[in-house]
């Protein structure tokens, strides 16, 4: 080959190269910004957002992030999925039913990635968890299906228990469809169930009062934001009148309720963000299966147990993943 010849190869293939250009050139180069939306009930995002950073998503470099939380005023929600689909966002995460529930109404064509939705196909989003298709995929907490064994935990923790209240949101599907769950499984268990509607945060404090009045042996705290938004107040009744109570989130157990069963929602972020990842590479939402989580954690509340005058078996400290003590 001839020098002249070697020398057209090298300007080309610098030409082609963005690392040969000058600095000033380079920085003349547009690159690509994703537009994220996150909508939320109440769930913070940060670790959603810390698991999209490790996979090279930074804020102002090329991602910019649209965070709508409705910090527990559930009416926020529609309006809040409306105005991201206006923004044009690349993707849409999910935070909940309610959030889902949204953004399915306001889009069937940005994608929607689901993160700790609790019964995905209950509520309509999808009808198979294998091959959703349309623009819904995610990570789901499975909680309905794990409603059952919440309630056979805490009648294993307080066997005499014959009466079991159970507090959740009836404003939120999800919600209700755990709390039909509930209802099958006290039947089955030969428990009366007591059930506590509420459906705004204001109602919380009165349906609380309405207990002590109407004393059950237990009871069980289904977590949404509304709930969510009251817990300490919630978890201050329960200790005053001396209530064993079962919780979702192990945040629950350690705040001072009597124990605790669910997956852990920050293990569930970077799988959602891989899901974020490889829709904005091309994937199509409607071709990547759903999945759910791969571990359950029990956590038991010792101090609470204690101050309950109640005698934590050895079958369930055995089983316990984390103990308060």
């Amino acid at each position: 080959m001839k020098r002249r010849d070697v020398i057209t190869l090298l300007g080309v293939a610098a030409a082609a190269c963005p690392f040969a250009w000058p600095l000033s050139l380079r920085a003349q180069q547009p690159k690509r910004m994703f537009r994220i939306g996150i909508l939320s009930g109440r769930r913070p995002e940060t670790i959603l957002r810390e698991a999209l950073a490790r996979l090279g998503y930074i804020e102002g470099q090329n991602t910019i992030y649209e965070v709508r939380n409705a910090q527990a005023q559930m009416d926020r929600i529609g309006p809040y999925a409306v105005e991201l689909v206006g923004l044009k966002v690349d993707v849409i995460v999910a935070l909940g039913g309610p959030a889902a529930e949204a953004a399915k109404r306001a889009t069937s064509t940005i994608p929607i990635v689901l993160w700790g939705v609790g019964d995905p196909v209950g509520l309509g989003l999808i009808t198979n968890v294998a091959r959703p298709g349309g623009n819904i995929t995610g990570v789901t907490e499975l909680s309905t299906e794990l409603t059952p064994k919440r309630l056979q935990l805490l009648k294993e923790l307080v066997p005499d228990a014959a009466r079991i209240a159970i507090v959740w949101n009836s404003n939120d599907r999800a919600m209700d469809l755990r709390a039909k769950e509930f209802a099958t499984t006290a039947t089955r268990l030969g428990v009366t169930m007591v059930p506590v509607p509420i459906r705004e945060s204001g109602d919380i404090d009165g349906a609380l009062a309405g207990l002590a009045g109407n004393r059950p042996d237990a009871i069980m705290i289904v977590t949404d934001p509304v709930m969510g938004s009251r817990e300490a107040a919630t978890l201050e009744f329960l200790a005053t009148h001396g209530l064993p109570a079962m919780y979702e989130s192990g945040d629950s157990a350690r705040s001072g309720a009597l124990l605790s069963y669910g997956p852990s929602l920050a293990e569930l972020a970077p799988r959602a963000a891989e899901y974020v990842d490889r829709i904005l590479k091309g994937a199509k939402p409607g071709d990547l299966p759903l999945e759910g989580p791969t571990r359950y954690y029990l956590t038991v509340n010792l101090k609470t147990a204690k101050a309950l005058g109640i005698e934590v078996p050895t079958s369930i400290l055995l089983r316990a993943d984390e103990v308060i003590e």
